[in-house]
């Protein structure tokens, strides 16, 4: 620890305030999509809007994204700044660019602005952004942090950034009010598949984890019996997405969902001869936009279904 925190002192910048390229970067844009995405396949599940519904579902993708998900980065970025000075040690709180306490401030300013525009998405749409800035916080802050239990903590994050977004999408459309039960399964399963994407992710600070005593799965199992473990997770509820949509008469979507299954399964064999970071960063760039194919397949499915 001695060793990591002088490096966080010797990168330190003269500037006593954040730059604001370093701002963004702490919120990291390129995270965003998967709640937005989830978000989107929430309000289609749940049927059409209506014209004002409209204003409040894009109100609810920005809340999803650049708010509520801004917000769970700047908190990891926050209390992981030993790890990143190993890890990332040009992330804006290590190298510097985010002096002093700005990163917790920015982390609590973005975490409250995040809950008072929750308040515009309706009863369940606030309850969904709470819980998902509770997640936030628990995944990263001590004493709870449930990031030193990969299998707890990716969990954590699959239910924030993809069920609790799926529901808040279809809360919204709903005028607030909680969602069909197939949603709410449909949402579910496609949150567990997300904890094997959140291992895969965790490939890249391996060594670095190691280092920190950090309990990610890669960390945990090393990397071939990880990659086999998210490759699992991934796949089984997807096929328990298949078997429902099919039993509840959406047997071209359930089609169209197996044939994207059948396209990760060929891209995992690539994946699971030979585990490692970079594999796996191939994977998160091709395989993952297929898995998010399938939701949307999925979530036109439900519109379909009549709920």
């Amino acid at each position: 620890m001695a060793i990591v925190t002088q490096t966080l002192h010797s990168k330190q910048v003269s500037s006593s305030v954040p730059q604001w390229g370093a701002v963004l970067e702490l919120f990291k844009p390129v995270t965003w999509f998967p709640p937005m995405w989830a978000f989107a396949c929430g309000a289609v599940s749940a049927g059409a809007p209506s014209t004002a519904g409209w204003m409040k579902i894009a109100w609810g993708v920005v809340v999803a994204g650049p708010l509520v998900c801004a917000s769970s980065q700047a908190v990891n970025d926050w209390f992981d700044r030993h790890v990143d000075a190993l890890n990332e040690p040009n992330r804006p709180i290590p190298s510097g660019r985010i002096p002093g306490r700005w990163g917790l401030g920015l982390a609590v300013a973005w975490t409250l602005v995040s809950l008072a525009a929750g308040w515009w998405l309706g009863t369940w749409g606030f309850v969904a952004t709470a819980i998902a800035l509770v997640f936030a916080w628990a995944y990263s802050m001590p004493p709870v942090r449930l990031k030193q239990n990969g299998w707890v903590g990716n969990l954590a994050v699959g239910l924030s950034y993809e069920g609790l977004a799926w529901v808040t999408g279809a809360a919204v459309v709903l005028g607030g009010a909680l969602p069909d039960a197939r949603i709410l399964w449909v949402a579910l399963l496609y949150s567990l598949g997300a904890h094997g994407i959140m291992t895969l992710n965790d490939f890249k600070s391996r060594r670095g984890d190691l280092r920190m005593g950090v309990g990610s799965l890669p960390a945990r199992l090393g990397p071939v019996r990880a990659a086999r473990v998210a490759a699992v997770v991934m796949i089984v509820p997807q096929l328990v997405v298949i078997g429902l949509l099919a039993g509840w008469g959406a047997q071209t979507h359930a089609a169209a969902v197996a044939g994207l299954v059948f396209v990760q399964l060929g891209m995992l064999r690539v994946l699971l001869r030979r585990p490692n970071e970079a594999k796996a960063l191939w994977y998160s760039a091709l395989g993952v936009p297929v898995y998010v194919s399938g939701m949307m397949v999925s979530a036109f499915a439900l519109r379909g279904v009549g709920l």
